[in-house]
């Protein structure tokens, strides 16, 4: 272990990280006033599960290696399904919220007001989100399979740790041009969404 390891495992953060990152500048467009506390949570949550899959791609490699690489196939169809889910269901809200202002100026003959309460992504969607951007992390199991657990666990650390500060960029990037471009955010986070799980879909095949 020395600076190669540290080299090779922040490499392969900064790979692993960059579907986090559009992920996280989908989330800023769609909450451009997103508080502190909940910016960090979100990249807080991305870098668990990209600290958590290489270690499980791990011990599967080495205790189960045989079911292991027969799942491996269907990760891409998993990334995919959730990715299209979320995203499909961001332009659906925007489309929804379209309607209820057109709907609600026509009744009232009056511009509506903001609504009080933003949107919020739920805990649910960003658990979902975290599984989706990390779940090819799993086969990072393969790449690091002759480390020893305490290796493994430290490759993963930097992995999550470099996961985190890319993410933290991801989500205030997002909430800037959120800001700006606020109407069209659901639309532009739905598809950002879909884009990344097609990307990962097609990308297995080459």
């Amino acid at each position: 272990m020395g600076f190669v390891f540290v080299l090779n495992s922040i490499g392969l953060g900064i790979g692993l990280a960059m579907d986090a990152f559009s992920v996280c500048i989908a989330n800023g467009l769609k909450e451009p006033d997103m508080c502190k506390s909940r910016h960090m949570k979100m990249a807080g949550v991305y870098a668990f599960f990209q600290f958590a899959m290489p270690m499980i791609g791990w011990f599967c490699v080495k205790q189960i290696a045989t079911a292991f690489k027969a799942f491996q196939p269907f990760i891409p169809w998993i990334a995919l399904g959730l990715l299209l889910y979320i995203g499909g269901n961001m332009i659906l809200e925007g489309l929804k919220k379209k309607f209820d202002k057109k709907k609600l100026d026509e009744k009232k003959g009056i511009e509506d007001k903001e609504d009080e309460t933003k949107d919020c992504i739920s805990d649910k969607t960003l658990i979902i989100q975290g599984i989706a951007t990390s779940i090819d992390a799993l086969s990072v199991g393969f790449t690091i399979v002759k480390y020893g657990p305490l290796t493994a666990f430290l490759a993963s650390l930097i992995i999550a740790i470099v996961t985190f500060a890319i993410c933290v960029g991801g989500v205030k990037l997002g909430k800037m041009f959120g800001a700006r471009l606020e109407k069209h955010a659901n639309y532009l986070g739905g598809i950002i969404l879909i884009a990344i799980g097609l990307e990962i879909f097609i990308g297995s095949f080459l």
